[in-house]
Formats: C-alpha cells, structure tokens, sequence
C-alpha cells in the first residue's frame, strides 16, 4: 500500500510557505521575526529524511509493480491484467515526478551556487 503521508506533509508545507509569501506587505511587521529565531531546528523530520523517505516510497510502488507483473506472467491467480496496468502507471508515474524532484533541486542549486556573492 502507498504511504500518504509524507507526501500530504510536504504539500501542507509547501501550502503554509506560500500562503506566507502571498501575505501583502501591511501583515508583515518588522521585528516580528526575533533573531535566531530562523536558525532553531524543528521539530519535524528534515528535508532530507522527508525526500529519502519519498525515494523510499517510489522504490517501493517499482518493486509492487514488478511483482504484479511477474505474478500475472508466471499465470498466478488472483491477478489480473488491470491490476498489473494500474500499478505499471502508478510506479511511472510516481518516478516521473522524483524525476521532476530532482531536477529542481539539481536546478536550485546550480542557480545558488551561480550567484555573485
């Protein structure tokens, strides 16, 4: 079974910091925010447990479908040709977008090292 979960924790992440960007600029006080008050850890999983995480899950809907896929063509009973097609979507699916992911990241990154300091 998917595990939902931390998909839908980085999505309520990612809803929180962009309701925070779009709050016009009479909400924002200054020195609302007390220094080093950005620097302290969080409580939560870090980003990179959160990602390894979602690595872990994409793996896991790969080795699903593979298994489905092997299951229907050795004649297994129980499995069928839907079941076999739905799980070969979910898996390309859900590697194309750890595909995206990453391709981001890579970009975010080479867009910070890139500026001028």
């Amino acid at each position: 079974m998917v595990e939902r979960a931390d998909i839908s924790q980085v999505l309520a992440q990612m809803r929180m910091v962009q309701t925070q960007i779009n709050r016009p600029p009479a909400e924002i006080m200054p020195g609302a925010i007390a220094p080093g008050q950005l620097a302290r850890p969080q409580d939560g999983p870090g980003f990179g447990a959160l990602f390894s995480q979602a690595i872990d899950s994409v793996n896991n809907i790969q080795k699903e479908s593979g298994r489905l896929r092997e299951s229907y063509e050795s004649g297994a009973s129980g499995v069928s040709l839907t079941q076999v097609m739905i799980a070969a979507e979910k898996s390309s699916v859900s590697f194309e977008a750890m595909l995206q992911v990453r391709n981001k990241l890579v970009q975010a990154y080479q867009d910070i090292m890139n500026m001028p300091v």
